[in-house]
């Protein structure tokens, strides 16, 4: 694969991490108006929200077998174009079974999107030979922060859903669609091998081996998702902020997983995945401790900067090391990894609101630091000590390509 090529598949799947975080991020942030819009009780709200992230791992667990039969560039480019859609039909309907249908292609769609996108980011950084992952998810940290930005707007000025949603659906759709001729993959590790790509896949994935990364994928979520859903509230009932105040720890938060992500991979090439990974578990725990012992709400916001700075590089690195665990079937691997980003989604938020409410949400505070600390006990399973990036499978030299 030329040099050239491997560019524009780069550039093209970072431009499709950055338009999946304005799309989910138009999502996640207007789930209220969505639910003004079509009457939707507080008692079965959650039962929508729960449905998206179970319907994602239903679609990234299809996708698995999906990708057996075509690339995963394939599947990327055909689901990002039903996910934006989905958005859209979410903003146009006025029935509740309307509702229901388009989050449920939206849970399903994304689902595979997720796991194809990042079985191509790591098939690129497999050719790249060096770390570029952390790069891919900047990318769609900085679309979350613009599509939190664009639903701002859309509140600020009292604007329906549709009009909210649709110049970014009518921007973005066609930019992704037709970025996505250049996608690109590395040379699979099958063809290498002189193997039929998808033969003895399933087999080759042990579950008990990938089972550490599978953990701190849902341990890295449940914090994340405890900083989305509960920050704000946080800094308001516990802290004593102002309303306006309460919502900027989730900016903040937005902002440094953004340049952390952005400055992540020289780290991992400095330094290795290990250390970094060590690094941002010790960081995000000091985090959630500085939260839980705040005296104050600026006290607490720089306890969530820590957080973004700490947990941004994990799920990135955990991605890549089941790519570097899995060489010959980083695909199935991916999306088998995959699912529990969304039980970590799932598990997260129900977490922290049921031991605020039975204890504190000062103590809540400290289950997600203990689980993000236990991430050090699996950091080895991110390769070696030493390495600045691979497990052996990949080219120890290769010309910069990008």
């Amino acid at each position: 694969m030329t040099d050239a090529r491997l560019r524009h598949g780069r550039a093209s799947l970072t431009l499709s991490f950055f338009v999946q975080g304005v799309t989910f991020a138009l999502l996640v942030t207007r789930i209220p108006a969505i639910q003004d819009r079509y009457g939707i009780s507080d008692g079965l709200l959650p039962v929508f929200l729960a449905a998206v992230p179970i319907l994602a791992g239903v679609g990234s667990v299809a996708t698995e077998k999906l990708v057996v039969r075509v690339r995963p560039g394939v599947v990327l480019r055909w689901a990002q174009p039903v996910v934006m859609l989905a958005l859209l039909g979410a903003g146009a309907g006025n029935a509740v079974w309307e509702a229901a249908l388009a989050l449920g292609v939206f849970g399903l769609s994304v689902g595979a999107l997720d796991a194809s996108m990042n079985m191509m980011g790591v098939s690129l950084q497999r050719a790249y030979g060096r770390s570029i992952m952390l790069g891919f998810h900047a990318a769609y940290s900085l679309g979350g922060i613009a599509g939190a930005s664009m639903a701002w707007a859309g509140a600020h000025w009292d604007l329906s859903l549709m009009v909210s949603y649709l110049p970014a659906v009518v921007v973005l759709l066609p930019v992704a669609f037709i970025g996505s001729r250049w996608y690109a993959e590395g040379a699979s590790v099958d063809a290498d091998l002189g193997e039929a790509p998808g033969k003895g896949v399933a087999a080759s994935v042990s579950f008990k081996l990938l089972m550490p990364l599978c953990l701190v994928m849902s341990f890295a979520y449940i914090g994340d998702s405890t900083v989305s859903n509960w920050s704000a509230k946080y800094l308001q009932d516990v802290l004593g902020s102002s309303e306006q105040l309460s919502t900027v720890p989730y900016n903040v938060y937005m902002v440094t997983t953004l340049l952390g992500r952005a400055v992540g991979d020289l780290g991992v090439r400095r330094f290795g995945a290990v250390a970094v990974v060590r690094g941002g578990s010790v960081l995000a725990a000091a985090g959630f401790g500085v939260v839980a012992l705040a005296g104050g709400a600026w006290t607490g916001m720089l306890g969530f900067t820590m957080l973004g700075l700490g947990l941004c590089v994990i799920v990135p690195q955990t991605f890549a090391a089941a790519g570097r665990m899995f060489p010959g079937a980083s695909d199935t691997a991916i999306a088998r990894l995959n699912v529990f980003n969304y039980v970590g989604f799932l598990v997260g938020s129900p977490l922290v609101g049921a031991l605020g409410d039975a204890w504190s949400y000062r103590g809540a505070m400290l289950v997600p630091m203990a689980l993000v600390l236990a991430m050090l006990v699996y950091a080895k399973s991110f390769g070696a000590e030493n390495a600045r990036y691979g497990g052996g499978h990949e080219r120890p030299h290769t010309v910069d390509v990008g």
